[in-house]
């Protein structure tokens, strides 16, 4: 399961940082900026460039979550949601911090439960 969490992370850490530098920066400059202007301009380039890759990336970190999800075995609820979050930014943060600690906590439980002599 832990094998699955780490590019689960960095993936899920990748598409947050991308969603927050595209829609709180790019698509203000390319949506509130003067017609014409510098600033016009990069929100463009933030918006095309950072929008393609932030959805194929997105991709990826669905195929990780999904992975993971069936490994730990979450429900149908916390799989969405977890799945959700990257498309929302910030949230996505929080989303990546609970499946963490989720993941972290079963792990520890079955190591408990595998030091835990049989019939006791």
């Amino acid at each position: 399961m832990t094998s699955l969490l780490t590019p689960y992370r960095v993936m899920a850490t990748i598409v947050g940082v991308l969603l927050i530098v595209l829609c709180l920066i790019g698509l203000p400059l390319h949506y509130l900026s003067p017609d014409g202007s510098q600033a016009e301009a990069i929100g463009d380039g933030i918006s095309e460039y950072l929008g393609v890759a932030h959805g194929w990336l997105y991709m990826i970190f669905l195929i990780c979550a999904f992975l993971l999800s069936r490994r730990a075995q979450w429900d149908l609820g916390f799989t969405a949601v977890t799945l959700l979050m990257g498309t929302v930014p910030v949230l996505s943060f929080w989303a990546e911090r609970r499946a963490t600690r989720d993941v972290r906590a079963r792990v520890a439980a079955e190591e408990a439960e595998a030091r835990t002599p049989a019939g006791t």
